[in-house]
């Protein structure tokens, strides 16, 4: 007589990843269709500083342009960090909760982030820079958010666990990082040499503190 044994199938609801995605897509067609001028300058930022010199007051840091590709860059950004931990074995890619706890914090940690940074602006009057600064920062890293988005549903929707491809994205998104700092560097040097101490005050605490703290975060619960 054959015994029938019975496993539960265990199906992973990927329909909220499904949701996020379109949202993605959809703010990105409509800053394209709203914006479209701004919009086709923005996907040459790779090749090209117009977009930079054009849009480049602070006016610009809320505009609904900016804010749509920064909602795009959260999302894009926290699929990317889940897929990571995911692939480290620290997480699940469909666990809905890690992804709200994982975009609670980037939101939490860069309101936190900008608000210090006025603070600190005021305090150095150097309110109109560090707001255009955030505006350099803010565009090259929506500009990586949109290359990251398609990798991202790739990586969602296939299984690859290759530590060394995610080890070798990480290490060119700190090596564009690391560009983008050396060229606002050259942007506003003018301006820097004449507050640069508080300029290197400013970087020390609130440009390599927290990612050298998040780092050693990261090691160490690999490490464990």
């Amino acid at each position: 007589m054959i015994e029938n044994v019975f496993h539960p199938r265990i199906i992973e609801n990927k329909d909220w990843a499904i949701l996020l995605f379109v949202l993605a897509l959809l703010l990105i067609a409509i800053s394209k269709s709203a914006f479209e001028s701004r919009f086709n300058d923005f996907t040459n930022l790779i090749v090209s500083d117009k977009y930079i010199k054009i849009y480049k007051d602070s006016t610009h840091l809320i505009s609904g342009f900016t804010v749509f590709l920064f909602i795009v860059q959260l999302i894009s950004y926290s699929f990317f960090i889940q897929l990571t931990l995911h692939c480290f074995g620290l997480a699940s890619k469909s666990d809905w909760i890690v992804f709200v706890q994982i975009i609670t914090f980037l939101i939490f940690f860069i309101v936190s982030k900008y608000l210090i940074e006025q603070i600190i602006a005021t305090s150095f009057q150097m309110e109109e820079f560090v707001k255009q600064y955030n505006l350099y920062k803010l565009s090259y890293r929506s500009y990586i958010g949109l290359i990251l988005l398609p990798l991202d549903i790739v990586l969602y929707y296939n299984e690859i666990l290759s530590r060394t491809f995610f080890f070798t994205i990480i290490i060119a998104l700190l090596i564009i990082n690391s560009i983008t700092y050396l060229l606002s560097l050259k942007n506003y040097q003018n301006l820097l040499f004449s507050k640069f101490f508080y300029f290197i005050l400013y970087l020390c605490t609130l440009e390599i503190a927290p990612y050298y703290f998040m780092y050693y975060w990261f090691t160490k619960k690999l490490a464990h």
